[in-house]
């Protein structure tokens, strides 16, 4: 309850803000600044400028809304300039919420058949609905992307210190450590190519003795 209080606290503060410039959408535009995170609202309350352009984008996104006629209008012989039209109207609106990843996701929701975008453009509630779901794909996407990288450098560092305790047993350690700084297209050529490994394990040694 004290969550939906702050809340509450929050869209009052901002009405006020809003209602003197805009009174006949301060309803709305308050509610679209709602779901934006709690900590960018209380920012936009102390600082005028980024309230200013945040109420901007939310009145773009709103009048977009209210002009379909803007997008369906088109004709059939102008369908790369209503593409266009339709990502740049798409990316105003999934702007607003502030994500800080605007373009992909205009990217992903753009994916989808004409009308469902249409649709999107037309229903801020399913447009929200819509932008929640691929931040969560991105996020999946990112988490599986580092447990991938993880789970190859370790791979790598494990291959890597076999072939390099053949050739230095004692020191297979700091060396496997010093090579793994190197990029992995590198690693990669060390693994197949014995030669080039040995003379990267020489200048470990060497690197090693001057650091003693």
């Amino acid at each position: 309850m004290e969550v939906e209080g702050d809340l509450e606290t929050l869209g009052e503060q901002l009405y006020t803000r809003i209602y003197p410039k805009h009174k006949d959408n301060a309803g709305k535009l308050t509610g679209m600044l709602l779901e934006l995170p709690r900590h960018v609202l209380s920012q936009m309350l102390q600082d005028e400028a980024l309230l200013c352009a945040a109420v901007e984008k939310a009145c773009r996104a709103l009048q977009l809304t209210q002009e379909p006629s803007r997008v369906t209008s088109k004709d059939d012989d102008d369908v790369s300039v209503s593409s266009d039209s339709l990502g740049e109207q798409l990316f105003d609106m999934v702007d607003v919420y502030n994500t800080g990843h605007s373009q992909k996701i205009t990217g992903m929701l753009l994916e989808q058949h004409k009308d469902a975008v249409l649709s999107l453009l037309s229903d801020p509630k399913l447009l929200e609905e819509q932008v929640n779901v691929a931040l969560e794909t991105l996020k999946k996407q990112k988490e599986r992307t580092d447990l991938l990288d993880a789970d190859d450098t370790e791979k790598l560092g494990e291959r890597l210190f076999s072939l390099v305790e053949e050739i230095d047993p004692l020191h297979a350690n700091d060396i496997t450590g010093m090579l793994l700084e190197m990029e992995a297209t590198v690693l990669q050529e060390l693994l197949s190519n014995p030669g080039m490994l040995k003379v990267a394990v020489q200048k470990a040694q060497a690197a090693l003795d001057t650091g003693q």
